[in-house]
């Protein structure tokens, strides 16, 4: 995976990062990629998806968002930004399958991976330190990065800026479902314990964190805001640091860590498609429906927005 790591930040570390780069890297491979230019009003991005097919039909298929504002932030920040890591992971880890599906180890279900490339996307004040922004809005970050056919989720961004997790590496949230923080995976937090031979790390979340930006309340990132677009179960996987460190930060792209990360969402690809780990608790969360109902609305803007 280390190999793939550094090549991917080779490709992405660049003013002329594009999908077209990206597609090129997977030419001659299993994978089946998708690009998709987009224009918003702070500039263009490329919306990236690499879907690793799967060889039985009726098996679960992951999904995989490299959530983030931009690879860079030219040309205010020479080079790639703190921020590129969900792109990092997601691409690396495409290119590893990829590289497994040549060898003869495709998986069982389809593992789809979206994410997008921007080289020079804009930033934007947020406490403690700045964040980025992004050419074009969450919405249209979920409706090109978010599918039906996805039957969990897993969710990488840098989750730096922030004095709520103060360890180096990566940390994983509790499942986030249909507006429900339920409790963390204890498959997941095995495979963690499995890919770091540390124990686990886990993401505090707030009610907020999981409800859709634009509603005027602090979010700690967009971490969760793939939860708001659909109703499989969301897990959020956060490369940290120990003191705060801002999106745009360059010089901040920890290669260990994302080693680590793409290890993570690799064997969780593995382990998930195969129907060897579960991301919740299908029979609790039942319960808490008939307990205290549905809430869904937390994944709405609320009110009369």
């Amino acid at each position: 995976m280390f190999n793939h790591v550094q090549d991917t930040i080779s490709m992405l570390d660049s003013p002329d990062a594009a999908g077209d780069t990206v597609s090129a890297a997977f030419e001659d491979t299993p994978a089946v990629v998708d690009v998709t230019t987009f224009e918003g009003p702070e500039g263009t991005t490329d919306f990236v998806t690499v879907r690793l097919p799967g060889t039985e039909d009726d098996a679960p298929t992951l999904g995989v968002v490299g959530r983030l504002g931009g690879v860079g932030a030219r040309p205010g920040k020479v080079g790639m930004v703190s921020d590129a890591d969900g792109a990092i992971v997601a691409l690396s880890t495409a290119a590893k399958l990829a590289e497994m599906a040549e060898r003869g180890e495709r998986l069982p279900g389809d593992v789809i991976l979206s994410t997008h490339i921007c080289p020079d996307a804009p930033t934007i004040d947020h406490d403690p330190v700045p964040f980025m922004s992004s050419p074009v809005d969450i919405e249209t970050m979920n409706a090109h990065e978010v599918s039906d056919e996805m039957d969990a989720v897993l969710t990488i961004d840098a989750t730096k800026g922030n004095r709520v997790h103060c360890q180096r590496g990566f940390a994983i949230t509790p499942t986030v479902k249909q507006g429900w923080i339920l409790r963390p995976s204890e498959d997941l937090l095995d495979i963690q314990e499995r890919v770091t031979g540390e124990p686990p790390s886990t993401l505090t979340l707030t009610m907020q964190d999981i409800t859709p930006y634009g509603n005027d309340v602090h979010h700690i990132n967009s971490i969760l805001q793939p939860s708001t677009a659909t109703d499989a179960p969301v897990v959020g996987v956060a490369t940290t640091s120990v003191s705060p460190v801002a999106g745009s930060a360059t010089g901040a792209n920890y290669i260990s860590d994302i080693d680590a990360t793409s290890r993570f969402v690799l064997e969780t690809a593995k382990d998930f498609t195969h129907g060897w780990a579960s991301v919740y608790d299908e029979g609790e969360f039942a319960h808490l429906h008939e307990l205290y109902g549905s809430m869904s609305h937390l994944q709405t803007l609320g009110g009369d927005r």
